[in-house]
């Protein structure tokens, strides 16, 4: 979440009365970093994750499971412990960081410097990790555990799921049957972007996920926790009145999906046009890794037909009204928009010759004025679009404080609009005044239950990451396969019983694997390299021309296990791709050992249920747990055992051979370092 600005928020009326001014001087301010920084070239690799916890308070008593609201409690002792270590340890020690979330119960930590190419750096992300996730436990109360889950399975149910209890007749910013006041982080940012979004829209927000249905599953189902005749505030008769539909899960509060925990990583490319290039060939890896990474089946205390958080948090920031919509023609509004804010990409945005303009085969809605400004400037008409397509948002947290801005010193009106454009990839631009280059973000993962996972796909991106640039790797599929893979990855067991739309051959002269400006796998005559490097020459066009046949044919159906280890002898998979990259390095054999590990994980996580996703492994957690009535409701009780059981897993008192490797270890046993 970074800085959060102090300052007095607008209302929603006043925010839309400053909206052109914001989107005008943001795009000032994104051309004076372009103007300056559009040359900048020769940026070294740096990268790093954002983690996120949230708190839970176990009380044994009443087998109850609650989310502890001591975030800012939690977060003062830490920073201040923080800042002791830093004034304690070397220089060249960077202390982990942490920050505050939607949630109150949340916590987001960073490893506070970001890693560099190193091999030593890669292969130190888990005990960073490791060590952050031990100190937060040092500052909690004894019956606080800091858990990576991707969301809290009662979140929003009947009784008590907060420490301390609050009622959600309070809930003056969200309106939410469910959730209280006092479940969103307190900075004045926080209640004011969702009750903005509320306003935005012109109603709460509907997030309708289908009920898991079992033996004992009523059908219709019908929710019996909603409260369907409240009469508190105007949107109350909302549920009643269509908002909530049969055989669904019902929610209506932005603190549904901003209070789900996930994996983020930022690499910093070596210059603008390789930073767009990293940003279109891992969009179609997104969908991948949400399937692979799945753990999320549980919302409001029942059992859902989904495995993952995406459509939850995209529609609880839904503020798109009804004309955008497409629910009624449009007279007050600019555009429809057939995306939520929080949906993935809609544009490749790469100048390479690889990027046919049949991939992005999907209309994209942008601002005019804005693409015509940004044209005129001389950007290319891709990251024209790009940008004028973020920009047909409107603003939504404007601090009067900050309206008036120095736009050569400043791009907060720019990240204002960035920012809130929450997808699976994020193109970052270099801030003003700091040597932080053109970066890629990518979003789309849901967060693990151990930090050995959390390490392991880290380190899969992360190679991967270096072997699309290294190897001029082509993961191109249109635009509108991305979006179905993006629906597919969410449904139940998707990682082992969908298929995905995947490119055929992604290997430049077919199968045959040649660095860039390196030499290939099997070529000796160049020296191995101890880093991993950041700046490749941009790939020769063939000497034939550019190959022009039919998209269609590019690209097939393929499970998980074919896309990530292989389909015979036409394509190497994800894994044979990394590999051959491993293997352009300078690597011991206790380094290749530990990659290994990691690697080997991703392998048996799609390997047809070698290993289970977490949310495959919580459902049959749930399905077979003796107090479980085989009719979708998870119980308090269950919720419990089940918190209990994924904090014992992480600490490596509970083996879960279906879930995790043999040998693992776990946070009891090892508490993580920074030392490098």
């Amino acid at each position: 979440m970074g800085l959060l600005s102090a300052g007095t928020p607008l209302s929603w009326d006043d925010t839309k009365k400053v909206a052109d001014h914001i989107r005008s001087h943001g795009i000032t301010q994104f051309l004076h970093i372009w103007d300056r920084l559009k040359d900048k070239n020769g940026d070294e690799l740096l990268w790093g994750d954002e983690i996120e916890y949230m708190v839970v308070v176990l009380d044994d008593k009443t087998k109850n499971a609650k989310l502890s609201l001591r975030q800012t409690e939690i977060l003062t002792k830490l920073s201040s412990i923080v800042n002791n270590l830093s004034l304690e340890t070397e220089d060249a020690i960077a202390i982990p960081t942490f920050h505050p979330e939607y949630g109150r119960y949340m916590l987001e930590s960073t490893p506070g410097s970001p890693f560099t190419g190193s091999i030593t750096d890669l292969l130190s992300v888990e005990k960073n990790m490791r060590y952050r996730r031990t100190l937060a436990r040092r500052y909690l109360k004894p019956n606080e555990i800091p858990l990576t889950l991707t969301s809290f399975p009662r979140l929003g149910s009947p009784g008590q799921f907060t420490e301390p209890y609050h009622d959600p007749h309070d809930a003056v910013s969200s309106h939410s049957l469910f959730l209280p006041e006092q479940i969103t982080n307190p900075h004045a940012r926080f209640p004011t972007l969702t009750a903005n979004i509320r306003r935005r829209r012109g109603s709460k927000v509907a997030i309708n996920l289908p009920i898991f249905v079992d033996e004992k599953t009523p059908r219709p189902f019908i929710d019996p926790t909603i409260p369907w005749d409240r009469s508190i505030y105007a949107e109350d008769p909302e549920a009643k009145n269509g908002a909530a539909l049969p055989d669904h899960i019902y929610m209506d509060a932005m603190g549904f999906g901003m209070g789900c925990c996930c994996l983020q990583l930022t690499y910093q490319a070596c210059n603008v046009s390789d930073a767009r290039r990293l940003y279109d060939g891992l969009i179609p890896i997104g969908p991948i890794m949400l399937a692979l990474t799945a753990g999320s089946p549980i919302w409001r205390g029942f059992l859902s037909d989904v495995d993952c958080r995406w459509n939850v948090v995209a529609g609880s920031v839904d503020d798109r009204t009804v004309e955008e919509r497409g629910l009624k023609p449009l007279e007050h509004d600019r555009f429809k928009i057939p995306k939520s804010r929080y949906d993935s990409v809609d544009l490749y945005i790469s100048e390479h010759w690889r990027n046919r303009p049949e991939y992005n085969d999907q209309p994209v809605v942008i601002d005019p004025c804005i693409y015509n400004r940004l044209r005129q400037h001389g950007l290319d008409d891709l990251l024209s679009k790009h940008i004028a397509h973020l920009f047909i948002r409107d603003p939504l947290v404007v601090f009067s404080e900050t309206i008036d801005q120095d736009d050569k010193e400043s791009s907060d009106h720019f990240e204002n609009i960035q920012s809130t454009n929450w997808q699976t990839l994020r193109f970052k631009p270099p801030p003003p005044k700091s040597p932080i280059g053109w970066r890629v973000e990518f979003r789309s993962m849901e967060v693990q239950m151990t930090d050995y996972e959390n390490a392991a796909y880290a380190v899969f991106i992360t190679l991967l990451s270096r072997a699309i640039l290294s190897f001029n790797l082509n993961f191109y599929i249109p635009i509108s396969k991305v979006d179905e893979n993006m629906s597919r990855a969410q449904g139940r067991g998707a990682s082992q019983s969908e298929k995905f739309y995947f490119r055929k051959d992604v290997c430049p002269g077919g199968n045959s694997l040649k660095s860039s400006g390196s030499s290939s796998p099997v070529d000796e005559s160049r020296p191995k390299d101890r880093k991993m490097r950041n700046c490749f020459p941009p790939p020769e066009i063939p000497e034939n021309g550019v190959p022009k046949g039919p998209v269609e044919e590019e690209y097939s159906e393929m499970t998980i296990h074919e896309i990530i280890n292989g389909k015979g002898d036409s394509y190497p998979g994800l894994l044979g791709l990394i590999w051959a990259y491993i293997d352009t390095l300078d690597v011991s054999q206790q380094e290749l050992s530990k990659i290994h590990s990691y690697l080997d994980l991703i392998r048996r996580r799609a390997n047809a249920g070698s290993l289970l996703t977490p949310a495959t492994w919580v459902r049959n957690f749930v399905r077979t747990h003796p107090a479980y009535a085989h009719d979708s409701v998870v119980t308090q009780e269950i919720n419990y055992d089940l918190i209990v059981a994924v904090d014992e897993i992480e600490r490596g008192v509970r083996n879960v051979s279906d879930l995790l490797p043999e040998d693992y270890t776990g946070g009891e046993a090892d508490g993580g370092s920074i030392s490098p």
